[in-house]
């Protein structure tokens, strides 16, 4: 009878568990956030709690699943809507490597340190520290490459990050500062390419051809 109480409730909580990380979306594991790694913790426990405690109701613990799922996904709406929320959620990539030149502030800021840049390095089967132009810390933690061009065909201008610099009608000033840039300078650009207003821009970046790729909301 124990064993049976047991499987039975091993099986309710697998199917409830599985229901509230698909209504969480889909995501990989390694690109959790903050919020879905302590989520995904707390709903590990509770099910935990649910199996071994039988004498407790189910609905003890289930309530606080389904409590938890519709924080995330509450989180997870208004976050689409505030860039700042999303940002304190997520947090920000941090730049590592900036045209092949190592920035030790920020690795420091982040707490990370050359053998963990060496270890990322290698994963991404690269030899030499020489060979990579931008290395981006991203918020999961993963480190982003891109190498440096090389042959007859590398451009000799200095590289730039293809940043956006309009997301969700918004003008992203700090990227335009990266780029020597100022919005006066990008609503002209987009002005004479038949872009008047910005707020209608889902995403626009500048390509190292210094032409845009420019994307209309709902387009």
């Amino acid at each position: 009878m124990v064993f049976g109480t047991m499987i039975m409730r091993t099986i309710v909580i697998y199917i409830v568990i599985l229901l509230v990380f698909r209504m969480m979306g889909k995501r990989e594991i390694g690109e959790l956030s903050v919020v879905d790694f302590v989520i995904s913790i707390m709903l590990a426990e509770l099910a935990v709690l649910s199996i071994e405690d039988s004498s407790t109701p189910m609905s003890h613990q289930i309530v606080p699943m389904l409590v938890l799922m519709f924080i995330q996904i509450s989180l997870a709406y208004v976050s689409l809507k505030s860039e700042n929320l999303r940002k304190f959620i997520d947090g920000k990539p941090s730049v590592i490597i900036r045209n092949g030149k190592i920035d030790e502030k920020e690795m420091r800021k982040q707490r990370y340190n050359f053998d963990d840049l060496m270890l990322q390095l290698r994963q991404k089967d690269i030899k030499y520290m020489s060979d990579v132009e931008f290395a981006i810390l991203e918020p999961s933690g993963d480190l982003s490459i891109i190498k440096k061009e090389t042959g007859p065909n590398a451009k000799s201008h200095p590289h730039f990050l293809p940043l956006p610099l309009i997301l969700d009608g918004k003008i992203k000033h700090d990227h335009l500062k990266q780029l020597g840039k100022n919005q006066f300078w990008l609503r002209q650009q987009l002005k004479n390419l038949g872009f008047k207003d910005i707020k209608k821009i889902s995403f626009c970046s500048l390509k190292e051809d210094d032409s845009f790729y420019v994307d209309l909301i709902d387009e």
